[in-house]
Formats: C-alpha cells, sequence, structure tokens
C-alpha cells in the first residue's frame, strides 16, 4: 500500500515542477487612434435599395440579422445573414418544414 501512495506522490510531485515559471513581462497596448472606433458602437451596414423602397431592420443584441424589403411595387421580401457575413434573399420566412400532427386518440 505504501508504494503505491510513493508513486502517486511522485507523480504529483512531477507534475507540479513542470510548471512553466511565471509568463514574461508583457508590454501594455497603445491606445488606439482617434476615430478608430465607432463612438456607437455598431458596425457600419449599407445595404444599397433601391428608391422609394421601405427597409425595416430586425436587430439581435445591436447586429442586423435581417431586414424587411418592401418595394412599391411587388411582394414584400427578407434578407437574412447566414452568419458568415453574407445575406441570403427569402420571399417568405417560411422554411416549407411540415410536422406531422396526427391525432393518436380522441375523447368523446
Amino acid at each position: 500500500m505504501s508504494r503505491i501512495a510513493i508513486l502517486v506522490f511522485a507523480a504529483l510531485a512531477g507534475s507540479a515542477l513542470a510548471q512553466n515559471d511565471s509568463p514574461p513581462k508583457l508590454e501594455p497596448l497603445p491606445e488606439p487612434p482617434p476615430g478608430a472606433t465607432d463612438p456607437a458602437g455598431e458596425p457600419r451596414v449599407r445595404i444599397p435599395v433601391q428608391e422609394g423602397d421601405k427597409v425595416e431592420e430586425i436587430r439581435d443584441g445591436g447586429e442586423v440579422i435581417m431586414l424587411k424589403v418592401t418595394p412599391q411595387e411587388g411582394p414584400t421580401y427578407y434578407l437574412v445573414q447566414t452568419g458568415k457575413g453574407e445575406w441570403t434573399r427569402r420571399d417568405s420566412l417560411d422554411s416549407g418544414l411540415r410536422v406531422p400532427m396526427w391525432p393518436i386518440h380522441t375523447f368523446e
């Protein structure tokens, strides 16, 4: 039993000795130049639309995730961000997924 305890202690002591010394001294970062950051904290996004179209932004946490575009003529469509910085046009927010809703049992 004491041999097992000595081996466990030696293994734990070896891992403690394998640690690095204190990290090297780091230099402080320089201050960013004035005007480099947006004071509002929002990214500047410019999406061109035709004159007369109505555009509504849908935001989540201050980030534009979807645009609803209502043109003067024609149906409303949506521009949805795919997460990779690209936008996809959808004519409807319906994904087309239909969940089966069969009645299992009805009570009378």
